[in-house]
């Protein structure tokens, strides 16, 4: 069975570049609540610019005179760009609120709340994002131009969706992210081998880049197989509006829904708790694993940070705009916890330039 929509399109003809400023890529969390105004954690919304995730964290623990574990945040935001989002910290260190502020880091608002924040308690991201110096294969292009060259693929990602892969920043600067990953696995190196410093931060970033590289290669696999939109019987579906998974029976009772965006086709972030696909999928899934050396018993060996999940091959964005602007094009969207925007922005446009093609994006959870 071949994918009946048209995403086996050319490559993109137009390139472009994005962060050449911090300004040119601006995130904003999307929180799945906000904080009630009583408990025992003070919820900070926090805007950065130029500022590493990891390197936060450290600075308001740092002013704050409170453990790194006993912060909340939803998930971890770019570098290079300016980054809105909330974070949990300690009611206790309210007094010393103030002395998180710098030049690239300011605390916009505070307010207390009963939990701390947690891994993925949001409901996206919103982004607007400037693509400077535009051009065809025959050269620059003003940004006129370059909308009406874009629209139509603008058109088919807001109708079929974008193929959802993690981007290459999540696996490190050449792949050594990934490799620590495979290597803590394999046993051929253990946390302590990383310093004690970085550990809990890369320990669960080298380990979920494992699972993001295996989903990869099954998002590619299907793709070449053209089956990126086609739901096959023992997909595991997820409920657009409500996140459940169920597993699809009938495919043909399935198809519609999926192409309707009520629903979307899974893949494997592998892990004990990961709900498994039945018949083919789950044979195509087993081949992935043996061909990689690894097995589901390899992913029990640390089941907090490995517990296992799935995520939709295909991610249709929120509010996709284009619009021209005075300095190039101009892209606004909000997008799902953990969808990359340099993802979408790749359908679109070849990213030029070390800031454009591999600094880090979104990476939320």
């Amino acid at each position: 069975m071949s994918d009946p929509l048209p995403m086996s399109r050319p490559a993109p003809r137009l390139t472009g570049r994005i962060k050449t400023e911090p300004e040119d890529f601006i995130v904003e969390e999307l929180p799945a609540y906000l904080p009630s105004g009583e408990g025992e954690h003070l919820f900070l919304w926090i805007e950065k610019r130029d500022v590493p995730a990891e390197q936060l964290l450290r600075h308001v623990a740092r002013s704050l005179e409170v453990d790194q574990r006993d912060i909340g945040a939803a998930g971890m935001k770019d570098r290079r760009g300016v980054t809105r989002q909330w974070m949990s910290v300690p009611a206790r260190a309210h007094e010393r609120v103030a002395g998180i502020d710098t030049d690239r880091i300011r605390v916009l608002s505070q307010s207390r709340h009963g939990n701390k924040l947690r891994t993925g308690h949001l409901t996206g991201n919103r982004f607007s994002i400037l693509v400077r110096d535009v051009a065809s294969s025959e050269g620059p292009m003003d940004a006129a131009e370059a909308v009406v060259q874009l629209t139509p693929l603008v058109d088919e990602i807001r109708q079929f969706g974008f193929a959802n892969f993690f981007g290459d920043q999540r696996f490190g600067r050449e792949g050594e992210t990934l490799q620590l990953g495979l290597d803590l696995l394999a046993g051929r190196k253990t946390p302590r081998d990383i310093p004690y410093s970085r550990r809990r931060f890369l320990l669960k970033l080298s380990l979920s880049a494992v699972q993001s590289d295996l989903f990869n290669q099954a998002l590619k696999r299907r793709i070449v197989d053209g089956l990126l939109h086609t739901v096959l019987p023992g997909d595991v579906m997820e409920v657009v509006a409500s996140g459940g998974k169920f597993t699809a029976e009938d495919a043909t009772v399935e198809q519609p829904r999926r192409d309707a965006g009520e629903t979307a086709i899974t893949g494997p972030l592998f892990g004990p708790k990961m709900r498994l696909p039945t018949g083919a999928v789950a044979e195509r899934e087993g081949r992935l694993l043996e061909q990689s050396g690894l097995t589901m018993e390899s992913f029990r060996t640390f089941p907090d940070l490995l517990s296992g999940t799935r995520r939709p091959y295909a991610i249709r964005p929120g509010e996709l705009l284009l619009t021209a602007d005075p300095d190039g094009v101009r892209l606004d969207f909000t997008l799902p916890p953990g969808v990359y925007a340099t993802t979408l922005l790749g359908a679109l446009i070849i990213l030029e330039g070390e800031r454009g093609a591999s600094a880090p994006c979104d990476a939320a959870e």
